[in-house]
């Protein structure tokens, strides 16, 4: 059981760096500090973007249009975060205490 808890947590820390830079990235991006057509630039965005589109598009579905301006990502990193704490907070179960 621990080793599920484990392998959950890196599951879940992996998900998470992934995003982390995906964010930074569009930022990065949308100040244009960086530009798509950077070959290395392009890779990576389209890279992560086919990474977390399944993340995002259930999300999308469900969330009213804002203009210029896609809540998606914040609420995928806001459930992310939640359960990392569900899982830390019922560690108990998985070491048997």
């Amino acid at each position: 059981m621990i080793t599920l808890f484990q392998a959950l947590n890196l599951i879940l820390n992996v998900v998470w760096f992934i995003m982390i830079a995906h964010i930074i990235l569009s930022w990065l991006i949308s100040f244009q500090v960086l530009n798509i057509r950077q070959p290395t630039v392009a890779q990576i965005w389209y890279g992560l973007n086919r990474l977390l589109e399944p993340v995002y598009a259930p999300i999308r579905r469900f969330l009213p249009q804002a203009a210029g301006l896609d809540l998606a990502p914040l609420v995928a990193f806001i459930v992310l975060i939640i359960m990392q704490r569900a899982l830390i907070n019922n560690a108990g179960f998985f070491y048997g205490y």
